[in-house]
């Protein structure tokens, strides 16, 4: 999984680069308000976009793939939000905060009582050191590794029965780390457009039969907008 990972985020950082070498053409190509003349006055943009700003915040619909037990084979495509925050401490150096939520069906293990298909739930909260890489005024590269909890919650459909008849974990918190970051595409000064691929990585404990962990890392990715605030450092 993790390989899939570096060579989707590798990947993504190609299109990225190729955008900001495009960009710059399509920006002055593209005509502004007609003065009282008749003529065109070029506009750009992204002339103020600056990286001195304190706060920031994104949101976005996310994707996550995951499976649901140790052992079980069928993984679970899930949807949701991606909702982060982000204080600049410096030019390249900020903390940033992340809730996300995700849904969805899984697979499960065959079993006597016939269940197929049952609904489960993962929200993540974590935070942690952000750094800031190569950037200019079309884009920015941003690296991230965020550390905190999941909550997974996989018996809710299973109707009162052991989670271990379907092979799934048990509900349960645990320790959940993010290893990835961003990759932004300035719109305005203010706005910008975001593509957040990251390793999502989870500890869940199986609580039936032999108690023992499991990590676990999967892939999460999610597409919105960013808001810088105006507030300078």
């Amino acid at each position: 999984m993790m390989r899939h990972y570096v060579r989707f985020s590798a990947s993504l950082v190609a299109v990225a680069a190729l955008f900001f070498c495009a960009a710059p053409s399509g920006h002055a190509q593209n005509p502004g308000p007609t003065t009282a003349n008749g003529v065109y006055v070029s506009t750009d943009p992204l002339a103020n976009v600056r990286y001195d700003n304190r706060y920031e915040m994104s949101l976005s619909p996310a994707y996550q793939h995951i499976k649901a037990g140790p052992n079980i084979l069928q993984g679970a495509n899930l949807g949701g939000l991606d909702l982060d925050a982000t204080y600049w401490l410096s030019q390249h150096w900020a903390v940033e905060g992340t809730g996300r939520s995700y849904l969805g069906t899984s697979g499960a293990a065959p079993n006597t009582l016939n269940i197929r298909g049952p609904f489960i739930q993962e929200h993540v909260f974590a935070a942690g050191p952000e750094w800031l890489g190569p950037h200019n005024k079309h884009g920015a590269l941003i690296a991230h590794v965020l550390v905190g909890g999941a909550y997974g919650k996989f018996e809710g459909d299973l109707h009162g029965n052991s989670p271990g008849i379907v092979a799934f974990y048990n509900d349960q918190i645990a320790p959940a780390a993010i290893i990835g970051g961003h990759i932004d595409l300035n719109r305005s000064a203010r706005w910008v457009f975001r593509i957040t691929p990251d390793a999502l990585v989870t500890r869940y404990g199986i609580n039936y039969g032999t108690k023992i962990t499991q990590t676990d890392v999967n892939f999460g990715i999610s597409v919105g907008v960013k808001y810088k605030f105006s507030k300078k450092r």
